[in-house]
Order: C-alpha cells, then structure tokens, then sequence
C-alpha cells in the first residue's frame, strides 16, 4: 500500500492573499503533493494550509513552506486574535495511509532539524513528536506566545529542540514553529447568539478538558486554590481530548467556542456538539450552527450523520449523501456559510478526479456506454449494476417501511435490513467499475512486447496474473448479489404488503446478476493454468448460482401468493 501522510502548516497571515499564495505556490512546486484546501481567517490573521502525498514529498513542500513563510512574514508586526508564535505557527504530519505514527514522529523529528539547521529557525516538537513529556500539549509550547519568546530563549526550559537557543534579529522576524505528529485534529467553531466573550469562554472552559481553575468559595472571583506544590488546582471540563477558548468575530458580528478536538474517537464531533448546546443551553445562551476550520475525514460526517438519525428514530440505511446532509443541518455547519462536503472532506479531495467512472454517468449515459463499439463496459459490469439494484430495492422497501407510523416500533429492525442494503449495494457498484479495470489489465497484458524469450516469459505471467483478477472480480459480483437475496427476502416476508412487489423484482435481479457474473467467471477462468484455482472457483461459482436459483424460486413464491387475487 501507498504510503501517505497529510500536512497542515498554519502560517500567521490570513489578510494578504499575495503573501499567502506565495506561500502555497512552493507546496504546487513539489511533483507527488497535492495541495487540498487554503482556508485564510481574517480576523485571525491566520491561514491553515493541507496537503497530502508520499512521505519525502511532503517533507519537501513543508520545508518549501516554512522557508518561504520567513521570508515573506515578519512576525514582530504580526497580530491576530489566534495564539501563535511564528510565521509558520505550526508544521504537524499526520498518517493516512499505509504508515505508522511511530515512522510519522521520525519524519516530523528529520523535518524540525532539517528547518532548525538550514533556517535557523527555532523549533519545539509537540504531540507524539515531543522530546520533552511537557511539550506534548501545544499550547505548553506557545505560553506565551511571540510576545514571551525573546525572554524564554536562552534558558535551559525553553531550549528548542532544534535551531538556535537565542533572540537575535532574524529569530524576531521568524518567531518560532512548533513541528509535530499527531493524529487528525478538528478545528471547529461554534456559533453563539451573543457577542460576549466572556459568556463565550464560560462555555468553552465548562467543555474543555483543562476546564476553569477552582476558586476559593466556590465564587467567579475568588482566589484560585493551589495545590501542595502551587499549581492551580483545575475543574476538569466534560470532554476530553478537547481544547477550547471563547472570542468574538467580528466579521460574523457573534461570539464563538473555539474548539480543536485531538481525538474524535474520545470525543466525536457530535458528541462535542451536543455538549456545547446542552452547557450553552444552561447560561441562556443558544449554539446557532458551528464552522469546520480545514479539512475533515468522511467518518466525521458519517457517524454524526447517523447519531442524529438515531436519535429521530429514523433508519441509518440511507445514502452516504443523505447522510451527510442531516449531519450539516443537524449541526448548522451551513449556518455561516454554504458547507460542501467535496470541498472539506479529504477522502473526496484525494479521490482522482479526472478518471471517468461508469457509476457516475447517468442511466441513459451508462447505457449508451454500453452500447457503443468499446467491449466495455460488459456483462460483468452490467451483472454488478443489477446485483446493485437487487440490493437496492430491498433497501428501499426497508426504509419505505420502516417510515410508517405503524413500524415506529420496529423501525430499528428496518434500519439494520437498509444498513445491510446499502453496504452491498456501495460494493456492488464498486465492483460495476472494477470490472472494467480488470478487462483493461487484460488488454494492457496482450499488448506487453514479446521478442524476447524472457519479455514473453514476463507477458505470459503478466496475462496469467490478470486473467486471475479477471475472473475473482465476477465472483465477488456473484457473493455481493447472493446477499442481496437476504435484503429482498426479508423485505418480501414482513416489509410493508404494499411494496412486496418491489422486493420480487429485486430477486429477480440479484438472479439476474449471479448467473450473468458466473458467465464471466467461466469464460476468465477457461485460461488459467493453474488448474487447481480454476476447478476451485468454478465449483464455487456453480454452487452460488444454485443458491440463487432455489432463494428466487422462493421469493417470488411468497410475492405471488401475497398479491393473488
């Protein structure tokens, strides 16, 4: 698998689109990185910069941003209401795919140096980069801030970890980075019907893992008590993994709980949301919506997507989209502004735009498609897109049924069927496309050159190797399609009476998709030498097909004798 990692450098400008796209023109200069979103703030003067590639590259376009935000960024000037320290305020390298942390916290140790030593800038690791126990908590770092950092360099407690341990001009003009590794942060806002600050952070410090200090009489005013070693002794908050301020932004004209979630498995975004609204609630106050700063991962959305609907009583089993959409009414994030999924969300960002996908033409597209003089897409493709109907119907049936008043008690018996559906039909539609790429492997393999004895020996392999591909790809279309029985089965035995049809014409389908996928396991397989796998497939897919044969006899058995007159 492919390693890649996600980088998000905060640099200290959010007000000079030249300077910022100075900044992220080095990011485009870098082959293998792809920038997915520049997200400036105004009354932050601050802009929170992503991109993601392969490990070194990344490593080169974070340098690349560093160095160029020095140069253009003199923060003995710089001022925004977000804490910070330096031109680039922060550097953090994330995981995505295929890499541990443990080999991101090295990365992140080669990168600090490589900034300390060849731009003299000082660095301090933080999160899971940390040298120092204390350094994990960023804001420990940033104490201070670039006002403190010409009086803590110099000591021994505030040595950098890499780069220079002194004030001198040049450090005046750079201020300081933070560079770690962490898992994905969330940055979000939470929109407050009142201009206060002050109520805004009596919000924040109720939610917030540090929480408020505990003041002697129990009063807003009293003294805060100290514990036996003379630290303030805190109030935690009710969610951890979280920090949180409150400020008030002008541009929006309202007061906001600014909140970075560091672990959204400890705390899911609605989760946090929910809490923020309840403790809102109980100073008078009301959260209108909330703002997602940067990017976020799909299951953000998803999980709060499905908390919601749970929560009124309605069936999970929906589309990924209409999922997403409660999730962004449910927590206002279009409150402030217009919320584009593909434009936060850094699964579609990363996706490959530029291929054209079968499943996304429209039905008479994918027909014409069909149509036309290429040889795909096929009969494996098109036996996918039925066995994706198959399940489709069902699903649909379980949520038509499931939304009746008189299934208000069941409705999680439905939901879990639509669940299911859905889950087969994403699959199935996959593999509408993956069929396709597999024929493409085949051809690519034919036209492999064959002069040689060893290019033959490699092209022979090589269309061996596809032709396998090729004929698995339809068998996991027979599979997905066979479980789709399951959904139009139970739809037809206690789904609404009205809509047992509907489950009918599903089985009919998913019949439909088994034998027309089984064709092209045995054509694919008719090539193989290695006859071992070829009889163990071929036995398999015989079998399948005789399951899916008895289940539609069945099925359609009970539609019938429900609608006989």
């Amino acid at each position: 698998m492919k390693q890649l990692i996600e980088c998000v450098p905060n640099i200290s400008e959010g007000r000079n689109m030249d300077v910022i796209n100075q900044v992220t023109a080095e990011i485009e200069k870098v082959e293998g990185v792809k920038l997915l979103d520049v997200d400036p703030g105004q009354t932050t003067n601050r802009t929170v910069i992503t991109f993601v590639g392969e490990p070194e590259p990344v490593l080169e376009a974070a340098f690349r941003v560093v160095q160029r935000a020095a140069e253009l960024i003199d923060m003995s000037q710089h001022h925004g209401a977000h804490p910070r320290q330096g031109a680039t305020d922060v550097c953090p390298l994330i995981p995505v795919a295929g890499i541990t942390m443990d080999e991101v916290v090295g990365l992140a140790h080669r990168l600090a140096q490589r900034i300390g030593d060849e731009l003299q800038i000082p660095i301090f690791c933080y999160e899971n980069a940390a040298k120092r126990p204390e350094r994990r908590n960023l804001a420990y770092c940033r104490t201070g801030e670039y006002e403190s950092l010409a009086s803590r360099l110099g000591t021994d407690q505030w040595c950098p970890d890499y780069g220079p341990n002194h004030w001198d001009e040049h450090v005046a003009h750079t201020g300081a980075t933070q560079v770690g590794a962490r898992d994905f942060l969330v940055a979000i806002n939470y929109n407050l019907n009142t201009t206060s600050t002050r109520r805004a952070n009596a919000v924040a410090f109720d939610v917030r893992e540090k929480g408020r200090p505990m003041r002697e009489g129990g009063t807003l005013t009293g003294k805060p008590v100290k514990d036996e070693q003379g630290n303030t002794v805190m109030i935690p908050g009710t969610l951890k993994a979280t920090k949180a301020i409150g400020w008030y932004i002008e541009d929006y004209g309202i007061a906001q709980v600014s909140m970075n979630i560091t672990s959204i498995k400890t705390s899911p975004v609605h989760v946090c949301f929910d809490e923020v609204s309840r403790c809102a609630a109980e100073r008078g106050l009301r959260v209108t919506g909330c703002e997602i700063v940067g990017l976020i991962p799909k299951s953000v959305l998803i999980d709060a997507g499905h908390h919601y609907l749970r929560k009124q009583r309605r069936s999970l089993g929906v589309s990924e989209e209409e999922v997403m959409k409660v999730a962004i009414k449910s927590m206002g994030l279009d409150d402030l502004k217009p919320f584009n999924p593909h434009e936060k969300v850094i699964e579609y960002l990363i996706e490959d735009h530029e291929q054209k996908k079968l499943v996304d033409l429209t039905c008479r597209g994918f027909c014409d498609e069909t149509a036309s003089e290429s040889p795909a897409p096929g009969g494996g493709s098109v036996s996918a897109y039925m066995g994706a109907l198959a399940a489709s119907l069902g699903t649909m049936v379980a949520n038509l049924t499931g939304g009746k008043a008189a299934y208000d008690d069941q409705w999680e018996r439905f939901s879990e069927v639509a669940e299911q559906g859905q889950a087969l039909k994403e699959e199935l539609l996959h593999l509408v496309d993956e069929d396709t790429v597999a024929f493409n492997r085949i051809m690519q393999a034919f036209g492999m050159p064959k002069k040689s004895d060893a290019e033959k020996v490699a092209r022979t392999a090589a269309i061996q190797e596809a032709t396998r591909y090729a004929t698995e790809v339809p068998l996991r279309t027979m599979k997905s399609s066979l479980k789709a029985f399951d959904v139009c089965k139970a739809m037809v035995e206690w789904g609404n009476p009205a809509s047992v049809t509907d489950g009918g014409v599903g089985a009919l389908a998913a019949r439909s998709a088994v034998m027309g996928a089984h064709l092209n396991v045995k054509i694919n397989a008719s090539s193989l030498k290695d006859i071992a796998f070829r009889d163990s497939v071929l036995a398999e897919a015989a079998d399948i097909e005789r399951q899916a044969v008895a289940l539609e006899t069945e099925i359609l058995k009970t539609v019938n004798e429900k609608i006989s007159l």
